[in-house]
């Protein structure tokens, strides 16, 4: 019995988190994830939907691709005002270059370096972007703790580097069922900008073999003032 409770049947992190994890989808697999993620602040919706494509390209490298469609509403979530458009196009690769040993304190640890490429200047940012970050992972019998962070290169007028990342604990439940938490932050984006902090709260369910739903959400706090919020959906194929 107490085998069974610890071991970790499904062990997932990353999404539905902003927190990344140092875990490469397995060589010669692919993960597709279909997802939906926006936040409101001060009563203005923004976010974006479309596809996060990884593909294990080798032992312990993944290559990922999101293609997104951006969206936009002043008016929170009132059907008036909406706009859409192309948004952020993402191009990566993580590669893990430390693995965890048992019994051990050793980590997981990746790099995990991001393009990010704008293709309509409503959405996104207003030049192509580099993020540079590092992520960790420990897993203890049935939890996960990961998290890390990195820089971003943002250039543009107005604009300004930033630091973000967090992090995040996560919980085998059952075979089908994880939950968590997450803390994660970023500093200003822009000149006249603030930073925030946020909290999320996320699970993971696996519906049938090769199909897991993934779902966050949780509150916001600007450093200048202000709260708002943030969420996560997403229907993830692996195979």
């Amino acid at each position: 019995m107490l085998g069974a409770l610890m071991a970790p049947t499904l062990a997932v992190a990353g999404p539905p988190y902003l927190t990344d994890d140092p875990e490469p989808t397995d060589t010669g697999h692919w993960e597709i994830y279909n997802f939906s993620q926006a936040s409101l602040a001060d009563g203005a919706l923004d976010g974006e939907a479309g596809l996060d494509i990884n593909y294990g390209a080798a032992k312990d490298l993944q290559l990922t691709a999101v293609l997104p469609i951006g969206f936009s509403n002043e008016n929170g979530f009132s059907s008036t005002g909406l706009r859409t458009g192309t948004g952020m196009i993402e191009l990566a690769a993580k590669y893990k270059f430390l693995h965890q040993s048992d019994g051990g304190w050793l980590p997981d640890v990746s790099l995990f370096p991001r393009l990010l490429i704008p293709t309509e200047h409503n959405f996104g940012f207003e030049r192509t972007n580099l993020f540079l970050p590092i992520w960790a992972e420990k897993d203890l019998g049935p939890w996960q703790v990961f998290g890390g962070g990195g820089y971003e290169l943002n250039p543009g007028s107005g604009a300004r580097n930033f630091w973000q990342g967090g992090v995040a604990v996560d919980r085998t439940m059952s075979k089908r069922l994880q939950l968590g938490v997450e803390l994660y932050g970023q500093t200003s984006d822009t000149v006249a900008g603030d930073g925030y902090t946020a909290v999320n709260f996320g699970a993971t369910y696996k519906l049938i073999e090769h199909w897991s739903l993934l779902a966050s959400a949780g509150p916001t706090w600007i450093q200048g003032g202000g709260h708002g919020g943030v969420f996560y959906l997403s229907l993830k194929a692996d195979y």
